[in-house]
């Protein structure tokens, strides 16, 4: 019994996924094509779901001025035609420059590995945006009935890098359309993913967008609702408590208090109103500012 051919980790790069025997060599020892562009189809499978117009026209412009530097990678199907492993970009750029072939390595791949192919391009481009990513990895693990523990092995990532990726698409559809926009950050997102309501973490993100914080000001906001035993962030909801302060007032607060003790406040706070208040120091020195600021106070 033949031994079962293993797959190559995709971490290494396309040219360690395609090796010499699956070229189809034109014109003597060429292994490059000129493919009519006509004759060539996107990918269905293409992890990469939006393309820039502007750097379209640009790229355009520049192969008007210097042609195709890098060929694309084609490969052929029953029907004569041709299909896009890597460079659908380069692709849909020469149409609007108006060529009618295009420079191409031609490769025999089933539809896994060309996903795979495909994926691992964008990715070590930087081209895919962290939605992409997810979804690209979703698909091969629905398609081909992978593992994350397989997938990762034949993306070249870490498991753990796979699984973060995949935490993505669980967050709310409104925040995975700002993080394929690239209106907001990875980390952003990730942080967001602390919070166990989507309810939470849309109110969350409506305030990156509102007011510009940072990664680790999201991260803080997070630990201070995951520290509360209940968080109502509504007008209604502190009615319904009593009266007590939102969260926002709370929030507000402790930025007040860290600023005046010049120290990191921490503060928890159910939604009973009840809490506490912590003033951390470092050492002895830090300790007196802090009670020299309290005398102050009484006096």
């Amino acid at each position: 019994m033949a031994a079962q051919k293993k797959f190559p980790a995709l971490g290494r790069g396309l040219d360690a996924l395609i090796s010499i025997e699956d070229e189809v060599r034109t014109s003597g020892s060429s292994s490059i094509n000129e493919v009519p562009i006509t004759q060539i189809k996107a990918n269905p499978n293409q992890p990469r779901r939006e393309f820039d117009p502007t750097a379209l026209e640009e790229l355009a412009e520049s192969i008007k001025q210097i042609g195709i530097i890098q060929p694309i990678t084609l490969r052929k199907m029953e029907d004569d035609t041709y299909q896009i492993i890597a460079g659908e970009r380069r692709w849909r750029a020469s149409q609007m420059a108006g060529l009618d072939t295009i420079p191409a390595y031609i490769r025999t791949a089933d539809d896994e590995k060309m996903m795979q192919m495909a994926l691992v391009e964008n990715i070590q481009r930087e081209d895919l945006n962290a939605i992409e990513i997810a979804l690209a990895y979703q698909n091969l693990i629905e398609q081909y009935d992978l593992t994350q523990d397989k997938l990762s092995e034949k993306v070249g990532k870490k498991r753990a890098t796979v699984a973060n990726y995949l935490r993505l698409l669980k967050l709310p559809a409104q925040v995975q359309v700002a993080l394929q926009n690239r209106e907001m950050d990875q980390g952003h997102a990730r942080a967001l993913l602390g919070l166990s309501q989507p309810s939470l973490q849309l109110k969350v993100y409506n305030e990156i967008r509102d007011k510009g914080y940072s990664v680790r000001q999201v991260e803080d906001i997070v630990k201070s609702i995951n520290d509360a035993e209940e968080y109502k962030g509504t007008a209604k909801a502190s009615k319904k408590q009593g009266g007590h302060r939102s969260f926002e007032e709370y929030n507000l607060l402790k930025n007040k208090l860290s600023d005046f003790f010049q120290t990191k406040v921490q503060m928890t706070c159910s939604a009973q109103g009840k809490g506490k208040i912590t003033i951390p120091f470092s050492n002895d020195e830090e300790l007196e500012r802090i009670i020299s600021l309290f005398d102050k106070m009484k006096g």
